[in-house]
């Protein structure tokens, strides 16, 4: 059973940080990119950041020199640190798993991040 835990969503004031984390299990880590998403209020859903096994990362423009994304595939767990926070970033957060070698596709539940004074 496949499964995408995260955590580490909140409050925070603007010009604060969070790290979000997402613990994978069910899966063969190494066989999947690993993605950070976000759902703003009233917005479709949009790719924030994404890294391969190897490490090579991708980045939504609003977001680059703020959040950095990364792995460790020796505990199967994906991160997102998030700093110098906007009231724009405020969203809930997906950890999403997609397979180039075999065939799966799956996303976590979900964390909220609440950027305000």
């Amino acid at each position: 059973q496949v499964q995408l835990a995260e955590s580490g969503g909140g409050l925070v004031q603007p010009g604060g940080s969070l790290r979000l984390s997402c613990a994978a299990s069910g899966i063969i880590f190494n066989f999947y990119i690993m993605g950070w998403y976000r759902q703003r209020p009233g917005k479709q859903r949009e790719l924030v950041a994404s890294i391969t096994s190897g490490g090579s990362t991708n980045y939504l423009g609003s977001v680059k020199g703020r959040f950095t994304i990364s792995r460790d595939n020796g505990k199967n767990t994906a991160y997102l640190q998030m700093n110098s926070l906007e009231p724009d970033d405020t969203a809930v957060y997906y950890c999403n798993a997609e397979s180039t070698v075999v065939d799966g596709n799956y996303w976590g539940q979900g964390t909220q991040v609440t950027v305000s004074s």
